[in-house]
């Protein structure tokens, strides 16, 4: 291959080597890393051993995000209150290209499902290889035998591995399936009382067992533990609102395949806000605050 050629093959599987990096690390700036690291990996590989370009990077970029993933377990940092995943723009109606075409209505709820917030707060917990498996299988569709050959493991090993990980998922995160202009009704909705101070038409649309989980990481305020209830939570919601100040605005956008909302701090991303609902009510609200977080939505 010439090198146009090289970078053009490279460039066509990035959107798809970004997503196995992201649900791998949780974090954009690690998965772009590892997708940095995998193209060095291409551009110097001997063409003789490349019989299926999207394969081999896609094996590639794996291996590098496991590797990844246990140096910063191995490194064993304290992390201040909640963790979060770093938010991820999944607005295909404004990021596809040439060579990146917009998911049909199928493929998007599959993507909404393997990238959002509650899923990957729930991969977190999975062993590298178990995290690895699962991505590959549930999220990209691999077949078993294929995941053993990029993992160099037997093809029963991953089996195991990914019936493991599929019952530790599906423990802890029941699936709902929501339509995406209900979802955007209820996230509206919610916006509106909170920033109207109506407690009692925000409790209205809170779930018994509603989890508030806010992620400050210990660079900026936010609850230091998961709160539950509705009271609990709707009074922490308006205390946050009453908070902001003349210059604070917002914007929705589509993050980790929902609808969001970006709180701006004069014109600099302060917060987001997600919700997980069930069609009828909040389930959960995600809040996410650490300023190395939210980098990546500057400018948009």
């Amino acid at each position: 291959m010439t090198a146009d050629t090289l970078t053009d093959v490279f460039e066509e599987h990035r959107p798809a080597l970004m997503g196995v990096a992201y649900r791998m690390l949780g974090r954009v700036a690690d998965a772009e890393d590892v997708v940095q690291d995998a193209w060095l990996r291409w551009s110097g590989a001997d063409r003789g051993d490349v019989r299926e370009p999207r394969g081999y990077l896609v094996r590639v970029t794996t291996r590098l995000a496991i590797d990844r993933l246990r140096q910063i377990r191995a490194r064993g940092e304290t992390y201040v209150g909640p963790w979060l995943p770093e938010p991820y723009v999944t607005d295909f109606g404004t990021t596809a290209t040439a060579t990146t075409t917009a998911p049909n209505g199928a493929e998007r709820a599959e993507l909404a499902d393997s990238v959002s917030l509650a899923v990957l707060v729930v991969l977190e917990s999975l062993s590298p290889l178990e995290r690895a498996v699962f991505v590959l299988r549930e999220a990209f569709g691999y077949p078993h035998a294929e995941i053993a050959a990029m993992l160099d493991r037997g093809e029963a090993a991953v089996r195991q591995l990914a019936g493991r990980a599929r019952r530790h998922v599906d423990e802890r995160r029941t699936r709902y399936e929501v339509d995406p202009a209900r979802r955007r009704d209820l996230t509206e909705r919610f916006l509106a009382a909170a920033a109207g101070g109506d407690l009692e038409g925000l409790m209205a649309l809170l779930a018994p067992d509603v989890r508030l989980v806010s992620d400050g990481g210990g660079k900026a305020s936010a609850a230091l533990r998961v709160i539950v209830t509705p009271g609990k939570v709707g009074r922490f919601l308006l205390g946050v609102a009453r908070k902001e100040g003349a210059g604070t605005s917002f914007r929705f956008l589509e993050l980790n395949g929902g609808p969001a909302v970006l709180l701006l701090a004069d014109g600099r991303p302060d917060s987001v806000f997600q919700l997980d609902v069930d069609g009828s009510a909040v389930r959960a609200v995600y809040i996410i605050r650490n300023p190395d977080k939210l980098r990546s939505l500057s400018g948009l």
